[in-house]
């Protein structure tokens, strides 16, 4: 960051020059990329006191102008930098606020990332026809050892007389049969 300090109609002093460089060493804290800043200290003898103006310069971004005057230098200096701060605090938080994406750009990323009609066409139930697997008649004795056997909690069969039947474990873990 280049600074650049003048005085017009004012002798600037070595505890001025140092007043403002630290001044203007806390605008960096905004972690912006300021390429410079001048500051212009002048005095004005109709209106009685002193102004400071500064003229701040951050890259990418427009030129930030703070005036100040004041019956005190270093009020002036103090109230301008201030002003600066909160003006680089207002560009800092638009630049890093990430509530500020719109609806619209947040449907567009959406829709780049993901396909929604083939991700409803995938989502359809869809019906395979399949050859039907014909059972041979079986006992209810077979089937129960079966069930007993494996860890399934029904089975289905067709008995002895061609009828479809469904053999189950019920809860208080005897069988029953549809």
């Amino acid at each position: 960051m280049n600074i650049s300090l003048v005085g017009r109609h004012i002798e600037l002093s070595d505890a001025i020059k140092e007043h403002l460089i630290h001044s203007i060493d806390t605008l960096s804290k905004f972690h912006l990329d300021i390429i410079s800043v001048s500051a212009i200290a002048s005095m004005n003898e109709r209106k009685k006191g002193v102004s400071i103006e500064f003229t701040i310069n951050v890259a990418g971004k427009n030129t930030i102008v703070i005036s100040q005057r004041d019956d005190d230098l270093y009020a002036a200096i103090d109230i301008a930098i201030d002003r600066a701060q909160k003006a680089l605090r207002r560009l800092h938080e638009r630049l890093s606020d990430h509530k500020n994406e719109g609806i619209n750009e947040a449907k567009l990323a959406a829709s780049h990332s993901v396909d929604l009609h083939a991700m409803s066409e995938a989502m359809e139930d869809e019906i395979v026809p399949a050859e039907p697997i014909l059972f041979k008649p079986q006992e209810v004795a077979e089937v129960l050892e079966k069930l007993k056997e494996s860890n399934k909690v029904f089975e289905v069969f067709y008995d002895n007389d061609g009828k479809m039947r469904v053999l189950y474990k019920r809860s208080d873990g005897r069988f029953g049969m549809y």
